[in-house]
Formats: structure tokens, sequence, C-alpha cells
């Protein structure tokens, strides 16, 4: 994601690529992050870090913290996308509170991502509209209160897998009414992207799209007889409450 993001930002001219500079520990990982951004790479994170503005923690949860220890301290703002990381032991691993934590998901990656952000105490209006300004160049953002950012999780955070599931049942479904795997799949992608859009065009709200599409006794109300007999939307907010509070576990 942290690929994806550079390459947003020096695409829409946000920063330039010639004022970031990133760092990686694997060269393989190094050589293809300049390649698709343009943006130099080092393997000394710490021989730039006390000079920057803005530090963008984009790692795994679990080499965090050594990657934070192993910067000088500065006076930068901080960016994390780390998942479940606190808001609190960020700020005790970088001694500060200029801190924003993210809860980006995977879509970013297609400039299709949906964010959303918290503010550490020190971080100020300003920052938060930078980081808005930059999630923004992949997607859409909303800053919200750290509190609400396992809810997140649960939703958008894990959202992804619970479309490629649902894409997933589809392609199989249409596999067991007789159409072969790459129709099906073909036909299921399609038909999450379609219905997508209308709703990110404002077509219509689900409510309104779903009736539009539902004729009394026909083939669509067929269908949604059977969601509504298993109780899908409850399944739905099952999913969500699992995730949500997992997130939650994993912050302790």
């Amino acid at each position: 994601m942290a690929t994806a993001l550079a390459t947003a930002v020096v695409k829409n001219n946000v920063i330039p690529a010639d004022e970031i500079i990133a760092a990686d520990i694997s060269e393989a990982a190094r050589a293809a992050f300049t390649a698709a951004t343009g943006v130099k790479c080092t393997d000394n994170a710490a021989a730039y870090a006390a000079d920057v503005e803005v530090v963008f923690l984009a790692v795994k949860p679990q080499v965090a913290e050594a990657a934070v220890k192993a910067l000088p301290k500065s006076r930068a703002l901080v960016i994390s996308i780390c998942a479940g990381i606190p808001l609190a032991k960020l700020s005790g691993w970088f001694g500060s509170e200029r801190i924003i934590r993210v809860m980006p998901n995977t879509p970013l990656m297609v400039g299709k991502g949906a964010s959303c952000f918290a503010l550490g105490k020190a971080a100020t209006a300003a920052d938060g509209a930078f980081a808005k300004k930059v999630l923004g160049t992949a997607g859409i953002a909303f800053e919200v209160q750290e509190g609400q950012l396992d809810a997140v999780t649960g939703l958008s955070g894990s959202g992804p897998a619970y479309v490629f599931e649902l894409a997933k049942a589809l392609a199989l479904a249409g596999e067991a009414v007789g159409l072969s795997p790459e129709l099906s799949l073909e036909l299921a992608i399609q038909t999450i992207v379609g219905a997508g859009e209308m709703l990110a065009r404002k077509v219509g709200t689900p409510d309104q799209l779903r009736d539009a599409v539902t004729s009394p006794n026909g083939t669509t109300a067929a269908g949604l007889a059977i969601m509504a007999k298993d109780n899908f939307r409850k399944t739905i907010a099952d999913t969500v409450i699992a995730a949500r509070d997992r997130s939650v576990e994993l912050g302790k």
C-alpha cells in the first residue's frame, strides 16, 4: 500500500518524487518501489528520518516497534497505516504525540481506497488536512475518533474480503446452475463492479436500487426471499462485529 500511495501522491502532484525518500531492508523491494513510483528508496531510514517533515510508517505490525526504535527522534509528523497499533503505543515509540493513525483498505492499491484516520493529541488540523489530501489521492478519506477505528476495521478494512467471498459464492452458484467457471466468474465480477459503480454515482440508495430491479413475484424477488429467510443482513452484521472485536483484541 505504500507503493500505491506514493504512486498516487506523485501522479497527482501532491509531493514531487524528488522530495520523497523511502526505505526498505529488501533490495528487491527497493528496486520495485523506485520502478513503480520514481521515488528513491534507501536501505537506511535512520540516515534521513531526522530531517524529514513527515514520517510515513507502512510496515507489518509485528516489526513496527523495531523499525521505529531504529529511527532518530524528530519533530516530524508521523502517519501510520500499521493495523491495530494504537496512538498511545505509537506515541511511546516515537516520543511524540504528533501522530496520525490510519485504517486504509486494499482497494487503495487501485485508487479506490476507503481510509479513516484519527489524530494524536499534538496533531494539528493542518496535519489532518495533509493526511486527508494524501489519502484522498487513492480513494476517499474521513477523519474519525480513534475509538471508531476498530469499527472502521470491521467494515471497510476487512470489507474487501467479504466482497471477494461474495464474488466467489456467486461464481460457484453460476457453475452449479450450468455456467462454465470462467463465465461465472466474469459475470460475478462485472455484476459487483457495475452495482458498486451505480452506488458510487448515487444513482439511488441501496434500497432504491434493490427495489428498482425487483419485480413483484419475479426472479430477483425469489432470490431475495432466500436471503431474507437466511437472515443475510444479520450474517453481515455478525461478520463486521467479529472483525471489529478482533481488532479491539489486537490493539490491547
